[in-house]
């Protein structure tokens, strides 16, 4: 993961953002499709997915009908809950995302001409799916690709800007950051907008490849996770917590509460905001649920890395 304080112009490398399976172990068969758990599947209404030790879980919102996945990561529900997208590593090193249909079970490959793409985050009407994808200059991009698996593309492929932590801001575009500034791409590929992120947030947060950006559904909000000052007892580095920056008026304010560890956030295109985080003594991750004024729920209480539906 990189890191990048605005505060300190300091940069932190880490390993860009990789991400591997939980666990020490692979399916003795090596295959590359995830292990699915579950036998019947049948009137299942799916709300959250989250990353559950070396497995991804997708279930109703009361957490009472459950789907698990073994040896995948990146859990994303479709905004309707049918489809399920994660990241699969192979014995060989690679990534590859995969696309679950949890009703009749069947199991795809993205068709990416890539050993490396992860990060799968589904377009506000479930039409396409947008990752992380490492090109052949050895640089992050984005890429695009209808959910029916055609018309795949690489999105501002021939710059050198490395983007991280996709999402989209609407069904046309696409943002993401490189530490430094806030990129705004349409779908073709073509970048339509840049933004320096101390401009927008100010300088006393730290931004590392895994935060991310969403604007919320009126475009007058931007959500983020980010590190902070916060001195947490039992946390090594800069904790981290959810904001919500008003663009017309550049404030921002905070949505979690202090002494909680917040590591990853999701905002559905209805504008709830889904995270997980840790309290003292900093060793169960939960996931919560939250408006855009910060009054949150606990919806799991063992789990990282959610994705929800629209309501």
């Amino acid at each position: 993961m990189t890191k990048f304080n605005i505060k300190t112009a300091s940069i932190m490398v880490f390993a860009c953002g990789l991400i591997t399976a939980c666990g020490n172990e692979h399916p003795s068969d090596n295959s590359n499709k995830a292990i699915l758990d579950t036998v019947s599947l049948s009137n299942k209404n799916f709300a959250l997915a989250y990353q559950d030790g070396n497995k991804i879980v997708a279930t109703s919102i009361d957490t009472m009908k459950q789907i698990s996945f073994g040896w995948a990561t990146d859990p994303a529900i479709s905004p309707d809950g049918n489809k399920l997208a994660y990241t699969v590593n192979d014995t060989a090193g690679h990534r590859t995302i995969w696309v679950a249909d949890m009703e009749n079970k069947s199991q795809l490959q993205l068709q990416v001409n890539s050993g490396n793409y992860y990060q799968a985050v589904w377009s506000p009407s479930g039409s396409a799916i947008a990752f992380n994808i490492f090109n052949s200059n050895k640089i992050w991009k984005f890429g695009v690709i209808k959910t029916d698996n055609t018309g795949y593309v690489m999105l501002d492929s021939a710059s050198k800007i490395n983007v991280y932590a996709p999402t989209w801001k609407n069904e046309k575009e696409l943002i993401g950051h490189d530490l430094f500034n806030l990129y705004t791409f349409d779908i073709t590929g073509k970048l339509i907008d840049t933004k320096p992120i101390a401009s927008l947030i100010g300088k006393d947060f730290t931004i590392a490849s895994s935060n991310r950006f969403f604007y919320t559904k009126n475009g007058q909000k931007l959500i983020f996770n980010a590190g902070n000052d916060d001195t947490l007892d039992g946390i090594t580095g800069s904790s981290e917590a959810v904001y919500s920056l008003d663009l017309s008026n550049k404030k921002v304010e905070r949505l979690t509460p202090k002494g909680m560890q917040v590591s990853y956030i999701f905002v559905t295109a209805d504008d709830r905001v889904f995270y997980s985080g840790t309290e003292k003594p900093f060793t169960q991750s939960k996931i919560y649920v939250s408006d855009l004024k910060g009054n949150a729920k606990l919806v799991v209480d063992r789990g990282t890395n959610p994705t929800g539906t629209l309501k």
